[in-house]
């Protein structure tokens, strides 16, 4: 059975709204019990829902500030969807402003993303408001 694009558009925009707000407890709420995140798909993945409600408290909570977020497009092939979208924000531990472009592969398993694999790359697009 396929995913409702709906449904995939609305478990999008709260990874979204997650991210922008910093919200870790709204994060693992699209997440199953056992989903694995690859942040780096070369690495090791984050392999439960508590790691990943971690991993956003250290990378985005602590290392990131202004973000600001928008989907470009996505795709639903059963129970895949391919998302890209561009992020720019503070990298705090950095002191500079940055340009993010990223591919998601999401594998769902109901409603939920069971793995999530992302592809991106980022530039430097300026100096964080108040760093010197």
């Amino acid at each position: 059975m396929s995913l409702a694009r709906e449904h995939v558009r609305e478990v999008l925009d709260t990874y979204i709204e997650a991210w922008e707000s910093q919200n870790p407890d709204l994060i693992v709420t699209i997440f199953t019990r056992s989903a694995t995140y690859h942040e780096r798909v070369l690495g090791k993945p984050i392999p439960d829902r508590e790691a990943i409600r971690e991993y956003w408290e250290t990378k985005v909570v602590r290392d990131q500030a202004s973000i600001r977020c928008r989907l470009l497009n996505f795709y639903v092939d059963g129970d895949t969807v391919i998302a890209e979208w561009e992020a720019r924000f503070d990298d705090v531990a950095q002191g500079v402003r940055k340009r993010m472009r990223e591919v998601a592969i999401l594998e769902f398993d109901g409603p939920l993303i069971e793995s999530l694999r992302e592809y991106w790359a980022s530039e430097t697009i300026g100096q964080m408001e108040g760093a010197s």
